[in-house]
């Protein structure tokens, strides 16, 4: 192919880039219902740009989407999130954020494959939107942790009435986050990991 000397050829930014270091790589995904923050994590703890496939709300969605609870909400996430975040400088995470909608849920599939584990993330105003997430990842045999996001008017609730609400078996792990704060997510990632360290090590 012939460039003339006006076409450049633009690559990834240098920040986007690889560690050179980077020997391995995981990839983890990130679960809710509609409007839980998935968003917001994904890009809070991103080490690059994030890639974001965020539309406007448009009537096409009313009667369809559950917009109860968040109704000042916008934007909606209708494909995946995407970042990525070292854990050091061999293990680097691949980090999917997936649409909260249940009509874009066909897309989990895809977005599951080659996955080691998931973060479900709740909000406590509206746990009922967490109970059908947490059984599809439960139906896949998908190991995860539960990450409780805290927004300001946030009921907060005791650890174990939180376990007895969603059901969760007592060796799933329950962390509270900031899904704003890169330190508090990357907490939730580091959560993630060790208990899939811990559950393989029961395997063996």
């Amino acid at each position: 192919m012939d460039f003339s000397d006006s076409d450049t050829l633009v690559g990834p930014a240098a920040a986007d880039l690889l560690p050179a270091t980077a020997t391995s790589a995981v990839k983890v995904v990130i679960v809710g219902g509609f409007g839980v923050g998935k968003t917001t994590l994904v890009g809070s703890v991103s080490e690059i740009r994030p890639l974001t496939t965020e539309e406007t709300m448009t009537q096409e969605g009313e009667g369809v989407d559950d917009v109860a609870g968040v109704e000042r909400k916008t934007e909606t996430t209708v494909a995946m999130d995407f970042g990525r975040i070292s854990i050091s400088e061999e293990l680097v995470l691949y980090v999917f954020g997936t649409p909260g909608q249940e009509r874009f849920w066909f897309l989990w599939n895809g977005l599951f494959e080659g996955a080691l584990g998931a973060v479900v993330l709740v909000d406590t105003r509206r746990l009922e939107v967490s109970f059908e997430v947490i059984g599809r990842l439960e139906d896949r045999g998908v190991p995860f942790v539960v990450a409780i996001n805290g927004f300001p008017d946030s009921p907060a609730h005791p650890v174990e009435e939180l376990r007895a609400a969603l059901d969760l078996p007592r060796e799933v792990p329950i962390i509270t986050c900031d899904a704003r704060r890169r330190d508090s997510c990357r907490d939730v990632l580091m959560a993630l990991m060790r208990y899939l360290y811990d559950q393989a090590a029961k395997r063996a």
